[in-house]
């Protein structure tokens, strides 16, 4: 991972932009054709870029485990995500401009389908749209829930299934279990503590769970609900005191906008719907950034839906785009994922992650022809740690002195 405190030390200023594109998901497998979706999609412009570049591959945590969204992120972001944990309710609630104090713990809710016997049949249900689920949770917050006179409680929605909950009160802990079993025909679980010191808070969590669950009962399909992430304040080192850059992150979901708040960057405002869109909005602030984290939803949630040909179209999609970000001018452009998401599995996996490095100015090329899984894993920057991409864009933008005499 990035050595925080050697950066501190070698970090100088220069007039270079970095660009950093996450492809959420990009890495799959290969499927009958014996392709993946990064293979068998027609992206001229990265090949391009390939062949200008150097690519290589990156395991965003260790060898052999599947990352998280969150600890997929902050690896790229050069933050050893075993040492800085985070949960994904924070960082819903930092991305959609929730306050955060000390005293918080939240959670990332979904709303789920529940079968007459009270078992899960659709952890998403069915993918509601944000309206259904802002109306969801209006109904929720009319019920008034209480769960002690010393807690305040916070519901709101975010997109599509997804909402946020918290809880402020003094001594909560965030030291709980999930209580979405990640598979269907089971019950949603209760929150576990994960100390003695932290059973009050489960206590709390699971008395709301239950009567929220009685309020939304006859809201098929979603008539359950499940919590994840729990977490409160991370206190991250930031962005510009490691990094020396002022950065700036366009996302359209907003867990990744929490995330990137969390580090440090700024959140771009923007009504971005597209790739296309999201790469205008870079244009407009490009003379007020060092560095833009540009990141791309919906290849992860093609994978997840089992989606082959959808997910290529949008590595396809990202490629058309890729024009307007490139007359921009960026003296390093990294594209990569925070994991992989083959649509095989329906789910992150633990592959290596295909990435592609673009410096015109002082990359060593390395034959590649194509930006694909199998090109980057015979690429020049071999394979790596994904908490060394951030020192590895701050050397080719200048911006790393000379260490020792």
């Amino acid at each position: 991972m990035a050595n925080f405190t050697l950066l501190k030390e070698l970090v100088q200023p220069a007039k270079t932009k970095i660009v950093m594109l996450v492809l959420d998901g990009v890495g799959g497998l290969p499927n009958a054709d014996d392709l993946t979706e990064l293979e068998a999609a027609h992206t001229p412009n990265l090949d391009r870029l390939a062949r200008e570049g150097c690519l290589g591959q990156h395991y965003p945590v260790e060898v052999g485990i599947t990352p998280g969204s969150g600890p997929g992120h902050l690896g790229l972001f050069g933050y050893d995500p075993v040492k800085y944990e985070i949960g994904r309710g924070v960082l819903e609630a930092v991305g959609i401009g929730l306050p955060l104090s000390a005293d918080d713990v939240f959670a990332r809710g979904n709303f789920c389908t529940l079968d007459a016997a009270g078992n899960i049949s659709d952890r998403r249900a069915g993918r509601i749209p944000t309206e259904t689920c802002v109306k969801l949770v209006n109904k929720i917050k009319a019920a008034n829930i209480q769960v002690a006179d010393d807690v305040e409680v916070t519901i709101e929605p975010v997109l599509d299934y997804r909402f946020v909950l918290g809880m402020r009160g003094k001594g909560l802990s965030s030291n709980l279990g999930e209580t979405d079993p990640q598979r269907t025909g089971v019950p949603p679980m209760q929150v576990e503590a994960g100390d003695a010191a932290s059973q009050r808070t489960a206590d709390l969590f699971n008395a709301w769970v239950k009567a929220a669950t009685e309020v939304i009962k006859d809201d098929a399909p979603a008539n359950g609900l499940t919590l994840r992430g729990f977490s409160g304040d991370p206190a991250f080192p930031k962005f510009k005191d490691v990094y020396g850059l002022k950065a700036g992150a366009i996302a359209v979901y907003p867990m990744y906008r929490g995330l990137a708040s969390l580090v440090g960057m700024n959140m771009v405002e923007h009504h971005a719907h597209s790739i296309a869109e999201e790469f205008e909005a870079a244009a407009h602030v490009w003379n007020d950034y060092d560095f833009l984290f540009i990141h791309v939803k919906y290849t992860d949630s093609r994978g997840e839906d089992g989606k082959f040909d959808a997910k290529k179209a949008v590595i396809e999609e990202a490629d058309a785009a890729l024009p307007k970000l490139l007359a921009l001018k960026p003296d390093v452009l990294i594209v990569t994922g925070d994991h992989c998401t083959p649509s095989q599995l329906k789910a992150h996996s633990w592959h290596p992650v295909p990435m592609l490095l673009w410096a015109p100015a002082t990359v060593r090329r390395d034959r590649s022809s194509a930006f694909g899984e199998r090109e980057c894993a015979r690429g020049g920057l071999g394979t790596f740690r994904a908490g060394d991409i951030m020192q590895l864009a701050l050397a080719h933008a200048g911006r790393l002195a000379k260490f020792g005499a």
